[in-house]
């Protein structure tokens, strides 16, 4: 895994989100955009952190700040976990996980024992000129969102 780190510009993509629509990073351009990795959708972890950022969207937005959730989960899915869980922001779709590598967030992971390939918990926030302003990779599902709320409002 090489990871990106602040500084580095944004890799372009454009990537399915949870209706099918297309959505692309150079469509974002003036505006703050906070992409956040993610394993799995549904699941408990990554329910927990989707569902911090959906409490403070108002609060992000505010702070001209457009969230966006990546995992390899297709479109389908995605459209579920949106639905189930009242999501108010779009969830991509990275069936090939190929902007997960770009990011540098795909690689080995260890879960009970087990060692595997998949995208490692990790968000990025891109600046209003496509550059990665902040990485965030300490926190815990369920404060990920006040880490961010806090960052920006630093």
């Amino acid at each position: 895994m090489n990871r990106l780190v602040a500084g580095d510009k944004a890799p372009f993509f454009t990537l399915a989100d949870n209706q099918g629509n297309n959505v692309s990073l150079t469509d974002l351009t003036g505006k703050k955009v906070l992409v956040y990795f993610y394993p799995k959708a549904l699941t408990p972890g990554c329910t927990t952190q989707a569902c911090g950022l959906r409490d403070v969207n108002g609060e992000l937005a505010a702070l001209n700040t457009h969230v966006y959730g990546i995992s390899p989960d297709s479109v389908k899915k995605l459209a579920s976990f949106v639905a189930k869980k009242e999501l108010n922001f779009p969830l991509l779709s990275d069936e090939n996980h190929a902007i997960a590598d770009a990011f540098g967030v795909w690689g080995e992971k260890k879960f009970m024992g087990k060692t595997y390939d998949g995208i490692h918990r990790i968000s990025f926030l891109i600046n209003e000129q496509g550059t990665i302003e902040k990485v965030f990779d300490k926190f815990k599902t369920k404060d990920h969102h006040q880490v961010v709320l806090d960052y920006l409002k630093s």
